[in-house]
């Protein structure tokens, strides 16, 4: 059985985040964490061409709806979510997702826009809805393509292959 399986939400949270930042790490990027995590911004990536980029990473076990407040997660092309997926037991590592928080620029059933008091921005899961994460799924190395983060390879993200990159 996984290691994760025995984490509760908060320690499932944190193992996430420090994949995250070992993924982007291995696809030979430099990581910054803020001091104070207060702006739902979890670190910070800046690429071999300079670019710097947020991340906000979050891991769920459950297909369940969930949601990011905007003003913790505004609209922007250096803006991303790190998605780690914990929904099969039997695998050892997430299903990762890169998802630019543009995405929630043409909200869909997936991607939602809620304009509460508060509003919001979520992942309305569904069985039907999951082709449309599949777009963002990250399968070997994060590279950055004319100004954006994208995943790219063939390989487990933690097969310790990162030296191949894209064909």
């Amino acid at each position: 059985m996984p290691y994760w399986t025995g984490l509760n939400t908060r320690q499932l949270g944190r193992y996430a985040e420090y994949l995250a930042r070992l993924h982007f790490a291995r696809s030979g990027m430099d990581i910054y964490i803020p001091e104070i995590d207060d702006r739902g911004v979890d670190f910070i990536v800046r690429t071999a061409r300079g670019d710097f980029y947020e991340i906000q990473s979050k891991a769920r076990r459950q297909l369940l709806y969930f949601y990011m407040e905007k003003k913790k997660f505004p609209i922007s092309r250096a803006r991303y979510l790190y998605l780690s997926l914990f929904t099969d037991a039997k695998k050892e590592n997430p299903d990762v997702f890169l998802i630019p928080s543009t995405a929630w620029l043409q909200p869909n059933a997936l991607f939602v826009d809620r304009p509460y008091k508060e509003p919001e921005v979520g992942l309305q899961f569904s069985k039907k809805n999951m082709c449309l994460l599949e777009p963002y799924r990250i399968l070997g190395n994060i590279e950055e393509r004319g100004g954006f983060v994208a995943g790219a390879g063939a390989d487990g993200w933690l097969s310790g292959n990162f030296s191949r990159g894209s064909s």
